[in-house]
């Protein structure tokens, strides 16, 4: 079959396409045919080496992904041959015609989303969960706002906002791009280009400010967000490029809360309660994965380069 490899770590180029051998499922393993696989930014800092936690070479990227059930291994009972799945991780990588996963990681997924939409669930859709109802305890009746939400997990936020009551604030910075989200449920959105975007979120807010706020580049917004948030706000920090410096008594006058996060440290439980949570906002409409390239497997170095510039609307998927 045919994969995506990583000798050593480096620049997107580091990634080559090779001819490998099939994985065969061990116990308790699945073996998926892959339709479509998903582009996360967080593999990007994996491949260049900027990431805590280094894979042993070569390796092959990627945890999220989409297709039909190939083969299963000894001891596998919820899962079948034939069934269409995604991925919520993956064994040996998912920028492959095939990938192994657990049986607990390959996940069941209605018709009427696509193979490229399977593909966009995964860390997008529990990135935004793990975010919004773990860590700030978001509630029906605040109001999130969600920075930079045209992206895979900022789409993924406004759906899973909107189905749990509420009011949604978004930034985009382009005219496509605040289309998308307003598509998605944003009540109100923001040009996130305008330096009086934050005079705007409390002029919308009453001057109260915002509950939650979803920060996927704290490096630039985290200083001005502690200025709009309301009392007992909460920020989830979910991306970071850099450093920033802030004013912490902009937290003590409100008993505001800034939360890290990544799904990495999400528990058994935790997961398990994402996946639920997931299956049925699938089935029942409430969530819709948006997928806004597809790009041939050999393209992953070029895909890299799009996702970490910030070129996506909604998510990138390699398809074999």
């Amino acid at each position: 079959m045919k994969a995506i490899r990583v000798h050593q770590l480096g620049p997107p180029e580091v990634m080559k396409l090779e001819e490998v051998p099939d994985p065969v499922p061990g116990p308790g393993q699945v073996l998926v045919r892959v339709a479509a696989a998903g582009v996360n930014p967080v593999e990007t800092y994996i491949r260049s080496g900027r990431y805590p936690i280094a894979p042993a070479l070569p390796y092959t990227p990627g945890s999220d992904g989409a297709g039909i059930v190939e083969a299963v291994g000894p001891d596998v009972r919820t899962v079948h041959p034939g069934d269409r799945v995604y991925t919520a991780g993956s064994i040996t990588g998912t920028y492959a015609e095939k990938c192994l996963c657990a049986e607990n990681k390959a996940c069941p997924f209605p018709r009427r989303i696509s193979f490229a939409q399977g593909a966009a669930i995964n860390v997008p859709y529990a990135t935004a969960y793990q975010a919004l109802f773990h860590r700030a305890r978001a509630r029906p009746g605040e109001t999130v706002l969600v920075h930079g939400a045209t992206g895979g997990v900022g789409t993924a936020a406004i759906q899973w906002a909107r189905a749990a009551g509420m009011t949604v604030l978004a930034t985009a910075g382009s005219d496509r791009g605040r289309d998308l989200v307003r598509q998605q449920g944003a009540h109100h959105v923001l040009d996130h280009g305008d330096p009086q975007r934050f005079r705007q979120i409390m002029e919308l807010t009453g001057n109260r400010g915002a509950d939650v706020i979803l920060e996927m580049l704290s490096n630039v917004n985290l200083g001005h967000d502690l200025d709009v948030l309301a009392r007992l706000g909460r920020v989830v920090v979910i991306g970071c490029r850099g450093t920033v410096e802030i004013n912490p008594r902009a937290t003590m006058s409100r008993d505001a809360s800034i939360l890290g996060m990544t799904l990495f440290n999400a528990t058994p439980e935790e997961l398990t309660a994402i996946h639920a949570a997931i299956g049925a906002g699938l089935t029942n409409g409430t969530l819709n994965p948006i997928v806004g390239k597809e790009m041939p497997l050999a393209e992953a170095p070029w895909a890299h380069h799009e996702v970490i510039e910030s070129k996506a609307f909604g998510k990138i998927v390699l398809v074999p």
